[in-house]
């Protein structure tokens, strides 16, 4: 598929408007990211996908940044109740939608959960669905990337090998990798600079390097147990190994958007784009 946004870089996202926005709107956030040197931010859609066209007509006016989407917390492709099915796939169009007014680089989204289904029976019904998505997508010509993010809990869909697989079977798809739910799935694994290595080498090789030049992923400092994800947490009170993961997207040529989740979002975002920067 054509590239629908392009990137020559590596861009540092904050997820959602900097904290020291306080109560003003998006031109003093975007302010606030230019004066910190930051690069965007990713829309967060947490409670459904409510933006007014002035709104999308005023990000879509904002070159200087970039902008991702994050789609509402309220999915799941594998409900048992078809309702809830449905919702889930009209709320990741609308925020396919809802990006693509404004200019967007890519959508993500949690897609759904086993509900004590089998691994392979869950894939095919979140690929049905997914499938649902883009003819809609393609019909309204729409043309954004819809990825769906890896999950930090065994009880989530969505390890890092589903998410390939399900991208190498649609064009409009691809992973959206974030590294702390990785860590925190495997109850602490996958946190060196190996271990890093190994899952970008793995989109390279399964989805070649279009999908590295063209890369979403989430970091922030996580609290985990045996369970997988508890909380997102500041980088420097967890064990997450950035600075490797940082040198390990840098030795693959990554370009595309990294959005910190941490609780103190444009701090962490900082440190992580300064920490790259001096590479």
């Amino acid at each position: 598929m054509e590239n629908f946004y392009k990137t020559d870089k590596l861009n540092f996202l904050t997820a959602g408007m900097p904290l020291s926005t306080g109560k003003a709107g998006y031109p003093r956030a975007f302010e606030i990211l230019r004066e910190m040197e930051l690069d965007g931010m990713e829309i967060e859609f947490v409670h459904g996908v409510r933006m007014s066209d002035e709104t999308r007509k005023l990000l879509k006016e904002t070159k200087d940044l970039m902008f991702t989407a994050h789609g509402p917390f309220y999915v799941n492709l594998n409900s048992k109740e078809e309702e809830k099915v449905e919702a889930s796939v009209q709320r990741i169009i609308e925020t396919a939608q809802a990006a693509s007014d404004f200019g967007g680089f890519s959508i993500t989204y949690h897609a759904a959960f086993y509900m004590g289904g089998d691994k392979e029976t869950v894939y095919q019904q979140v690929k049905t669905q997914t499938q649902k998505i883009i003819d809609t997508l393609k019909a309204n010509n729409i043309k954004m990337w819809i990825r769906p993010e890896t999950t930090g809990k065994a009880t989530q869909w969505g390890d890092y090998e589903e998410i390939i697989r399900l991208s190498k079977e649609f064009e409009y798809v691809l992973p959206c990798i974030d590294f702390s739910h990785i860590h925190a799935r495997t109850g602490g694994e996958y946190n060196t600079y190996d271990e890093f290595c190994k899952v970008l080498d793995r989109i390279a090789k399964e989805l070649g390097d279009f999908a590295i030049n063209n890369f979403h992923a989430h970091l922030a400092g996580i609290d985990y147990t045996a369970k997988g994800e508890k909380r997102h947490l500041i980088l420097q009170e967890s064990d997450m190994n950035y600075k490797d993961l940082l040198k390990a997207m840098k030795s693959f040529g990554v370009k595309g958007a990294l959005v910190c989740e941490s609780p103190n979002i444009e701090t962490d975002t900082k440190i992580l784009k300064d920490y790259y920067m001096s590479l």
